[in-house]
């Protein structure tokens, strides 16, 4: 017998259903941040500049931001089992794709395609996440489900980064792949047959929910946040090779230590952003925007630059769950069957923070600033998504 997952049945099932979330989540997450580790290898290999690698983590982004909330407003009525297993495997063909591209253009178009699975496999499932617990514990089950992704920062960016740096960023890619069919086959084992879906109304209606006054800033939020991260996190292997003077072996240690702190972030975020997420998305980004300014001090010496990393990856993702839940809330408010856009929404100003900041970033770099400069112009960028909560806690319920 059929049964409907819902949050009467999460003390069963969400341990196996957040499960398959999760190890979807880390072989997504590795995939959309493993270029960082790999920029001066691809660069080399295909015979372009830094910059010019750079730019395939905002290639990723775009195609994240543009698929998240088109993609999804089409799939949504499609059954969430089925839509996970087809995201899988459109995420597998593209990294399979990026291991194969004979060239740039044919790499950076594998990127876009894989972004458009990325989208909507984390707006549809942070919106399960949600529904499966009791509303106290939802900003908790999306940072778990988005644990996947923080966990590929500790081990699978760094590992990839190793590999390709061995045999290569094709292998790498071809790495990636895999974990992917692993998270086909744990969609497929783990996740029941029916899983309940909001009502929702016409790909248009839903769409509507953009013009949403509170959404839209909480998305500006969003964009500014990540743009901020984006021009720091894109470009840490020339930081720390040209500035700090670390030698390029010892990135991809650099780049653990930074994905432990990430993990730890985003779990301590879902935590402190339960009982009020506005709040504690404002004040993550003020401290964040202090960190990042400090950087650019700390960067020029060895320790204090990876004392000061930890506690920046710390602070970078810990931010995800409240900004979700607080999306998620205010769709729910507004109009129920816009929920799970307006979560692919949020998604995609996550990703449009980061192709701007990946972009951005390679602008300073080639500029007479340099890569020193990154680090003092993401705290403004911080600053300002800071600014842009204010106006909501008169209206946010808390």
């Amino acid at each position: 017998m059929e049964t409907t997952f819902t949050a009467s049945t999460a003390k069963s099932r969400m341990p196996a259903a957040l499960w398959a979330l999760t190890i979807s989540a880390f072989g997504i997450g590795t995939t959309e941040f493993v270029i960082v580790g790999l920029l001066p290898v691809i660069a080399g290999n295909l015979g372009v500049s830094i910059p010019s690698a750079g730019a395939l983590v905002s290639y990723y982004a775009i195609g994240v931001a543009i698929g998240a909330p088109v993609l999804t407003a089409l799939t949504n009525r499609f059954p969430r089992k089925q839509l996970l297993i087809s995201l899988m495997i459109l995420f597998i063909a593209g990294n399979t794709a990026a291991a194969y591209a004979p060239g740039y253009l044919l790499l950076a178009l594998a990127r876009v395609i894989t972004g458009f699975a990325h989208g909507v496999f984390f707006s549809t499932g942070a919106t399960i996440a949600a529904a499966i617990v009791t509303p106290d514990k939802r900003a908790s089950a999306i940072a778990l489900m988005f644990a996947g992704l923080t966990v590929a920062m500790v081990t699978g960016v760094p590992l990839g980064t190793l590999i390709g740096q061995s045999l290569g960023w094709r292998a790498t890619f071809m790495g990636v792949a895999a974990l992917g069919f692993i998270g086909l086959l744990a969609n497929i084992l783990l996740l029941p047959e029916q899983i309940r879906q909001e009502k929702t109304g016409h790909w248009k209606e839903q769409l509507q929910v953009i013009r949403n006054k509170q959404l839209l800033i909480a998305l500006l939020t969003t964009v500014l946040n990540y743009t901020g991260v984006f021009l720091v996190f894109t470009y840490i292997s020339p930081l720390l090779t040209q500035i700090t003077g670390i030698s390029a072996s010892l990135v991809s240690l650099v780049l653990l230590i930074y994905g432990v702190a990430v993990a730890i972030g985003n779990i301590s975020g879902g935590v402190i952003a339960n009982k009020n997420p506005l709040a504690a998305l404002r004040n993550i980004l003020l401290l964040q925007a202090l960190i990042l300014f400090i950087f650019t001090f700390t960067v020029h010496h060895t320790i204090p630059a990876v004392m000061t990393l930890f506690i920046i990856g710390a602070l970078s993702f810990a931010t995800v769950p409240a900004s979700q839940l607080y999306v998620v809330q205010t769709a729910t408010a507004v109009a129920p069957a816009t929920v799970n856009v307006a979560s692919a929404l949020n998604i995609a100003a996550f990703n449009a923070g980061a192709a701007i900041g990946a972009w951005a970033g390679g602008y300073i770099i080639a500029s007479d600033a340099g890569p020193g400069a990154t680090p003092w112009v993401g705290a403004l960028c911080l600053l300002l998504a800071a600014g842009t909560t204010l106006p909501a806690f008169s209206t946010l319920k808390k």
